[in-house]
């Protein structure tokens, strides 16, 4: 049986994982330390970029992408569709796996755990791919589960930390409760349409309408049950401690991409349910509104740098879920290709952020130590930045794109992805999106609040005694920062070059919902 390209990718990435682990194991074992786990899960994710190419043109051979073009692959009941959605998210989880990979090196070091650290690395990219491309209610689950169970061990990855296996616990219990509703929404699908594939099940409910309540029942459970892992406020609770406690590439990769990949998951499997788009996408706007709210509101507080990045990732989901809310209630495309672009622009700005905010860490970590936090994970509060600019200047350089890129400013990628938002819902000229654009642009202006006082901390302040003890940075944590900051102004600057991303993404999520 000939596989297409995209089933390799995603096999590829989980069969090398465990090989990653045993070459490290061994290793270490043998007293080398020569960080062989790290060097061959580069190489594997070079095979996966191979593949990825391979999969992205056979897309694009197979028609338009506005005409909704992907490959399909069936084995028994398990069905894999490699469309817009998965091709987005694809290319975001291979880019960050990969800046990862490099920033890891020196930050992770060549001890204990980096084999592990790696191999879940992989599992992890390969569990998201998989996510991305479920084409059935069921395995989509699976690849949900297969998700979280590579992450949690990511997250309390300092076993040695209270804090992270608090948080770690908090993570698993929150994941779990929210699997246990999804199951029970794909049983309700089951129960009415007789399938669990998403395409057979929308045409069937729509040849047989059934009672809306019980489309509303299934859409209401996976609303809470992806909803845990997408961060919806009152959902998110879970959200600041797994992404402050684990390593800051994890940290990273949690919320620029596994937030990313469950709202991906939400979008499929509310696709199942037909004839409900535009209450959808009412309710997406809802809960855009909330989070974007309370995300900043909660950042204001912040004293730790991580969690105020946390934080904020709860406020930009909301933005990402009001693009998208907006093409589902008004079934316009420039919605949709705003939403994924915002999708896209997070994910970078905030795996920066997170990134520089560790190599910061990785800088002062002797210093912070003395302070009597864990080895190797001392918290870095908005007062460590004092003076940060004058010892680290490429990492505050970047830094200060990533948070005010989040916060909206010209000519980084975050101003281009609200702005398109925005235009997009003010083109439809409904009263209540306008309402809704309003607080929207507001929002944006309050996350200065808290983005604003990090870059004033660094450049307008004299070096504190931790910034000037600070130690100097390698090169391997340094440049994957420069190559994420880069692709944030060249796509603040020119947006366009989203599109072979976005603009098939947008077209399969219309498509999807369509009456």
């Amino acid at each position: 049986m000939t596989l297409p390209p995209f089933v390799w990718l995603i096999l590829w990435l989980l069969l090398s994982a465990p090989f990653v682990y045993i070459i490290g194991r061994i290793d270490i074992l043998t007293g080398a330390r020569r960080g062989l786990a790290r060097w061959l899960a580069l190489l594997c994710m070079a095979v996966a970029w191979w593949a990825f190419g391979r999969a992205t043109l056979d897309f694009y051979s197979a028609g338009a992408p506005e005409l909704v073009a992907q490959a399909t692959w069936s084995f028994g009941a398990i069905t894999m569709r490699f469309d817009g959605l998965s091709l987005l998210l694809a290319a975001l989880v291979l880019t960050l796996t990969t800046v990862i990979l490099i920033y890891s090196g020196p930050y992770i070091g060549r001890g204990e755990g980096g084999e592990k650290h790696y191999a879940l690395l992989l599992m992890l990219c390969g569990a998201i791919v998989g996510l991305g491309s479920a084409g059935d209610l069921f395995n989509l689950w699976l690849w949900f589960e297969a998700m979280a169970f590579a992450s949690y061990p990511l997250v309390v990855f300092y076993t040695h930390d209270r804090l992270a296996l608090e948080a770690g616990i908090k993570y698993l219990v929150q994941s779990s409760a929210g699997s246990v509703f999804i199951l029970l929404g794909i049983a309700l699908v089951l129960l009415s349409a007789g399938t669990l594939d998403v395409v057979g099940a929308r045409q069937a409910l729509a040849a047989a309408p059934v009672e809306p309540v019980l489309w509303l029942t299934a859409g209401a459970l996976f609303v809470v049950g992806f909803g845990v892992k997408i961060a919806l406020v009152p959902l998110h609770t879970w959200l600041p401690d797994a992404h402050s406690q684990a390593p800051s590439g994890i940290s990273a990769i949690l919320s620029a991409v596994v937030i990313e990949a469950g709202l991906i998951a939400l979008l499929r499997s509310l696709s199942a349910l037909s004839g409900a788009a535009v209450s959808w996408g009412a309710l997406l706007i809802g809960f855009g509104l909330f989070n974007m709210l309370a995300g900043n509101l909660l950042a204001l507080r912040q004293q730790q740098v991580k969690r105020l990045l946390a934080f904020s990732s709860i406020g930009h989901v909301g933005y990402m879920i009001l693009g998208l809310g907006i093409a589902l209630y008004v079934g316009t495309a420039a919605g949709a290709q705003a939403g994924f672009f915002h999708l896209l622009s997070h994910g970078l700005m905030k795996g920066l952020a997170f990134l520089a905010a560790g190599a910061l860490m990785f800088g002062l970590q002797h210093e912070l130590g003395r302070a009597g936090a864990s080895a190797g994970h001392a918290p870095l509060t908005v007062d460590d930045l004092s003076g940060a600019a004058w010892r680290y200047p490429l990492v505050a350089l970047v830094f200060s794109l990533a948070v005010l890129g989040l916060g909206g400013l010209p000519p980084l990628v975050g101003f281009m992805s609200k702005w398109q938002i925005l235009v997009a819902g003010a083109q439809t000229r409904d009263v209540f999106i306008l309402i809704v654009l309003i607080v929207a642009a507001l929002n944006s202006v309050l996350s200065l609040g808290y983005y604003a006082p990090l870059v004033n901390r660094m450049y307008r302040r004299e070096p504190g005694r931790l910034v000037a003890a600070g130690r100097a940075l390698p090169s391997a944590i340094v440049a994957p920062l420069l190559l994420l900051a880069g692709a944030i102004v060249v796509l603040g600057v020119l947006p366009f070059l989203a599109g072979w991303l976005t603009i098939p993404a947008a077209a399969d999520l219309l498509s999807a919902f369509a009456p």
